[in-house]
């Protein structure tokens, strides 16, 4: 039996499931809502971990996101699903209760990839950083004055956290088994860029380096790093920024096309079944959500930045409140930023399959410059450093498909610089927009 009326739920209090939360309301919708978190929060921001709160200049608790309309909404918090069962229109949570629907919005995000623990995963010192708690356990250790920290991954969060370190005066080598950090996102000719930028604050970065393991003191925590080559890195903290997987165990048998790359939807947010049907009443938003997009041909994507998350789920809202013939497809252009090693870097579309990148503005050697990617002759991504002043032009261009590269007239253009972008080969899950 269910102890609550049956409404609308949304499984994850997230920044997605916040926003959905609202949207709800502000479509007059006005049945029951009740919220599912994994942790015992209210929805916070995560961008600040990896640089605020890790400097210290924030408490985790200030990253709270503001409620902007009054959800009279039921919390569950602290207390994940676990299960779903779409015949009878309920799911259960971790303590055993059970909850009914009417209507479902998954929004559970993602998960940080762990340390495998057959190969040191378990010592002490080893971190990653997704979570609130993520962050406070972090800090703490920072605060113990660690002699050397590890950072294993050169994404964007290995890298802000690389910079954050740095601004702390802590000794940081970052390692990463591409040529250069950001070498997935933005190839290798741009990310080059990163790299200089890195060794500047006086970190070490060692590419094409790849760890098997960690080994441990007598006491049980991290001390070293076993490299693939023979080598070692002494370490007494490590931040593991191996990517995410998306939040969906919980769905395995519910019928649902889910994995660890997320729940596939179709354009309506309208998350498929295991025959690739639509369900009229599982949407999903945000981070865990794949969906085709349809400026790259409707290829499936997941993405996990911001700015996709907010309008996401305001889309995923409006849809689960409309008629079945008034399901509207959502089109999204995917936009981010970074902050890292005193560069303010914000990106527009997706760099994927591009055979192209061209600098317009700026130079690469002055480290701040836009840079667009270009596939088979038309303009599909487009990113600077330090240099955004074109770039809300550059992302209706490539809005409109325009051709590579798309603005030849700017009054301040330098030479245009074109190369190879340089990506490394793909890897077997590489359908995720990383942001």
């Amino acid at each position: 039996m269910t102890a609550e009326p049956a409404g609308i739920v949304v499984i994850g209090a997230s920044l997605a499931g916040l926003r959905a939360a609202e949207a709800l309301r502000h479509g007059l919708y006005d049945g029951p809502l009740t919220l599912v978190g994994a942790e015992p929060y209210r929805p916070y921001d995560r961008p600040p971990l990896s640089k605020h709160v890790l400097a210290g200049e924030l408490r985790p608790e200030a990253t709270r996101l503001p409620e902007r309309t009054r959800l009279r909404a039921r919390w569950r918090l602290g207390n994940a699903a676990v299960s779903l069962d779409r015949k009878a229109r309920t799911l259960r949570l971790a303590d055993g209760t059970e909850l009914a629907y009417q209507k479902l919005l998954i929004a559970t995000g993602a998960d940080s990839r762990p340390w495998p623990v057959e190969t040191g995963g378990g010592l002490a010192g080893i971190h990653t950083l997704r979570g609130r708690d993520d962050a406070a356990s972090l800090r703490a250790d920072l605060l113990a004055g660690p002699r050397r920290v590890l950072i294993v991954g050169g994404g964007l969060i290995g890298c802000e956290a690389a910079s954050c370190l740095r601004d702390l005066g802590l000794p940081v080598t970052l390692v990463d088994p591409n040529p250069t950090p950001l070498a997935r996102a933005l190839g290798t000719w741009v990310g080059g860029v990163s790299a200089a930028r890195l060794r500047a604050s006086g970190a070490v970065f060692r590419p094409g380096t790849q760890v098997l393991r960690f080994e441990g003191d007598a006491a049980g925590r991290g001390a070293r790093a076993r490299l693939a080559d023979g080598g070692t890195v002494e370490a007494d903290l490590v931040i593991a920024a191996l990517g995410a997987t998306r939040a969906t165990g919980w769905l395995r048998g519910a019928g649902l096309t889910a994995d660890p790359g997320g729940v596939t939807c179709d354009a309506a947010c309208r998350v498929l079944d295991a025959d690739g049907a639509p369900c009229p009443d599982i949407y999903a938003a945000g981070d865990v959500a794949r969906w085709p997009i349809r400026l790259y041909g409707d290829r499936l994507v997941s993405v996990e930045h911001w700015g996709n998350a907010v309008e996401q789920a305001a889309h995923a809202a409006r849809n689960m409140l409309a008629a079945p013939e008034d399901q509207r497809a959502y089109v999204h252009l995917p936009a981010y930023w970074s902050s890292q090693f005193g560069i303010n870097i914000k990106a527009v579309g997706l760099t994927e399959g591009a055979d192209a990148v061209a600098v317009v503005q700026g130079t690469r050697a002055s480290r701040r410059f836009l840079a667009v990617y270009g596939r088979a002759g038309r303009s599909i991504a487009a990113v600077s450093f330090d240099q955004a002043r074109w770039l809300p032009a550059y992302a209706e261009a490539i809005e409109a498909g325009a051709a590579f590269p798309p603005i030849l007239d700017a009054t301040d253009q330098p030479r245009i610089e074109t190369a190879a972008p340089g990506f490394p080969p793909a890897r077997p899950s590489a359908e995720a927009a990383h942001g």
